[in-house]
């Protein structure tokens, strides 16, 4: 039988909202989140007037927030808001059209624009064969520079690690919400957007051939 590859996006999709800034504010504390929310908002004003992209708005937040740390000193707080943070995110419906994909013997892969270093656990918990996300660079002494490592996991990317990651050229479902799914979308047999065309991921269409 054909191993049927299923696609999911994580930010906006499996989850209601962006994660990264509940994951920064849950490993700072409510002080420290707070001052690194002050100190960011000229980088977030940017990326919501179009004058920053996606990539330098996310280094920015990881420049003031994690620069300098060791990986390992921020592991335990990713396997944290991987266990505890990210669940209360996450959309019941869509959960439910995962675990019912699973229930099927469909391979899943999380691909994300958001950080692997939490989005991998979560997705192992919960079934996931296979995560494709963006990665944090470190120096020598294995400390967050605050840039990426590689490109960001978004739009033509997710379609190319897709295929020279994984060695997959055709899903048979996948499900996004923005532009940045696009390409990743075009990919499968079914294309799903959990977006306000389907309340929101409230009313998905059913499985087809299953």
């Amino acid at each position: 039988m054909t191993q049927q590859w299923v696609a999911f996006d994580l930010d906006g999709t499996l989850t209601r909202r962006e994660t990264l800034l509940y994951f920064l504010w849950a490993q700072q504390g409510n002080l420290r989140a707070l001052r690194l929310l002050l100190r960011s908002v000229p980088t977030l004003l940017g990326y919501g007037m179009g004058w920053r992209s996606n990539v330098q708005a996310k280094e920015a937040a990881l420049r003031l927030s994690l620069a300098g740390r060791r990986v390992e000193e921020i592991v335990p707080a990713a396997e944290h808001f991987a266990q505890h943070g990210l669940p209360r995110l996450l959309r019941p419906e869509v959960l439910a059209r995962l675990r019912e994909h699973r229930a099927h013997g469909h391979s899943l892969v999380l691909v994300t624009a958001t950080l692997e270093l939490y989005a991998r656990p979560w997705a192992l918990r919960e079934g996931f064969d296979a995560v494709l996300a963006t990665r944090i660079e470190t120096d020598a002494q294995a400390r967050i520079t605050g840039r990426l490592a590689g490109e960001n996991c978004w739009g033509p990317e997710k379609a190319r690690r897709l295929r020279e990651d994984l060695g997959i050229e055709r899903l048979a479902y996948a499900y996004g919400n923005s532009r940045g799914d696009r390409e990743m979308l075009a990919m499968a047999e079914h294309s799903i957007c959990v977006c306000r065309s389907n309340d929101f991921g409230r009313r998905l269409p059913p499985l087809i051939g299953t």
